[in-house]
């Protein structure tokens, strides 16, 4: 948030409404594993969307005041709020996180942080932070367009070739190491239209094989209405909604990623008995495995998510730029879909045997509150 907030040379709110005059749009997301600014420009407006990501990343510290932070604090807040606390469900992942991982791990906690790390957080902190990270030799420059690589070279040596690099940036911190913790379960009462169970199991980091694995296995889990759950808990026993209904990999690349298993109640249909149902079908692929039609079919769904992405021009800025950050190359990108369709309905039913694991299960149900 502070980003947009001017630098030395662009006054507050400038950088949104020079983008947007120009026929362009932006926005940044983060995520525990990097932060992403992005703009989409018309092709004669790349030196404007360049010299502006330069002067931020170079200029904000100057430009930073008590009066912008303590606006864009609340801001945060009301986003939190918005998106986790006034929301059914909405905090179910800040709930996830320190039950998958140990406190002083770096996932133990959610990017968005708490109300009381907002609060304490002050102007020097934020100082001290941008100037520890965000440097040239820390960041990744993606460009996907209608432009030539000699222009971008250009622009980007004009625009970032006096930023100094830091040479004392700390490295990412390791947390692939995960202590078993053993069955752990939440239960939470709280304004909801129904009764909703989560599953989730510690992995493999993504990028590796392993993970490939998994994400296949979840698929075959949860994607769509061919996916195990949905035959077993929609179409068969009629214990949870359609529409809400999914298993996915949370792509985290430091730790064993998660994958989680979710479903939502029909009317009239218990949290135990939600629970017990989601649990049997968790169960059986683990102790059977699955088959190689599931697999086809994975591979089949997969493939059409992984060329969707390319076909935009964002999507295949989003995924060069990820890959860059996360593992130092953008070329590996090109190992994700052989990886996906390497996987044979064996190594899927080794990797949920492996994994799902009751004794290695978090179980978040959320319950309705009672009416009076």
């Amino acid at each position: 948030h502070l980003m947009f907030e001017g630098s030395v040379h662009v006054a507050k709110a400038e950088h949104m409404r020079l983008i947007q005059g120009a026929g362009g749009s932006l926005n940044a997301t983060t995520n525990p594993d990097r932060t992403n600014y992005f703009e989409t420009v018309p092709s004669e407006h790349l030196a404007l969307a360049l010299w502006l990501e330069a002067d931020r990343m170079g200029g904000l510290v100057p430009a930073l005041t008590q009066e912008t932070l303590d606006n864009q604090r609340e801001v945060v807040k009301n986003e939190r709020r918005q998106r986790y606390e006034n929301v059914p469900y909405g905090d179910a992942w800040l709930r996830l996180l320190p039950m998958l991982y140990p406190p002083g791990h770096p996932y133990h906690h959610a990017t968005i942080g708490s109300m009381e790390d907002l609060n304490a957080a002050d102007l020097e902190s934020f100082k001290e932070f941008h100037e520890t990270y965000y440097a040239p030799n820390n960041a990744v420059l993606t460009v996907v367009g209608d432009t030539e690589p000699e222009e971008v070279f250009a622009l980007a040596e004009k625009y970032f070739g006096a930023l100094r690099p830091r040479p004392d940036i700390p490295p990412a911190p390791d947390g692939r190491h995960v202590p078993p913790r053993g069955p752990v379960q939440e239960r939470v009462v709280a304004d909801v239209p129904a009764p909703r169970v989560y599953l989730a199991h510690r992995t493999y980091p993504y990028g590796t094989p392993e993970y490939d694995a998994v994400t296949v296995l979840a698929a075959v889990l949860g994607t769509g209405r061919g996916s195990r759950l949905y035959q077993n808990l929609v179409d068969g026993r009629r214990l949870a909604q359609p529409e809400n209904i999914a298993a996915y990999g949370v792509d985290l690349a430091h730790a064993p990623a998660p994958l989680i298993m979710t479903a939502t109640a029909r009317a009239g249909v218990s949290v135990e008995e939600l629970t017990e149902g989601l649990v049997a079908v968790v169960d059986e692929v683990a102790a059977n495995g699955v088959t190689e039609a599931e697999v086809a079919r994975a591979h089949a769904l997969l493939t059409t998510s992984w060329w969707r992405q390319l076909s935009t021009f964002e999507g295949r800025a989003d995924i060069l730029g990820r890959y860059a950050v996360q593992f130092g190359d953008p070329a590996r990108a090109a190992e994700r879909l052989p990886g996906w369709l390497s996987v044979t309905a064996e190594r899927a039913s080794e990797i949920a045997a492996e994994l799902l694991r009751p004794d290695e299960r978090a179980t978040l149900t959320y319950v309705r509150e009672a009416v009076e």
